[in-house]
């Protein structure tokens, strides 16, 4: 069994998010996403719309997704991967290069993201909208 170890905020839901982590799925046979928790996204300066347990929830109502474990720190990936014997770290094209330390325990892929969409352009067009 191949194992796909993924991190994000997976924050406001859309079809880019249910993209990447298909993609992510077509790898392996089974896929673990690190979500981030909301003590983290403070230490990283960001605010979720929905809290940790809402999107917790949301990601294992995705058939792709096999299992949803708590991100807490930058550097919890080198333990997640060899706790979960992670065949595959994938991550958004966007981190390009940023984590191929860690390719001496696993292979490390770099997915496009989505063009068209994302969280922070949702954000901005829910801004600028009179709704």
């Amino acid at each position: 069994m191949k194992r796909i170890l993924t991190y994000g905020t997976f924050d406001l839901l859309h079809w880019g998010h249910i993209r990447l982590l298909k993609r992510a799925k077509e790898l392996g046979d089974y896929l673990i996403v690190a979500l981030s928790a909301d003590e983290f996204n403070e230490i990283k300066g960001k605010k979720a719309y929905h809290p940790y347990e809402e999107r917790k929830m949301m990601l294992e109502a995705i058939r792709y997704v096999d299992l949803v474990i708590p991100e807490y720190v930058w550097e919890q990936k080198r333990v997640d991967i060899l706790k979960y014997q992670a065949d595959i770290l994938v991550m958004g094209d966007d981190w390009e290069g940023k984590f191929d330390d860690l390719r001496d325990i696993c292979e490390v892929v770099y997915l496009p993201r989505t063009e068209g969409i994302s969280t922070s352009k949702i954000k901005h067009d829910l801004e600028n909208t009179d709704l």
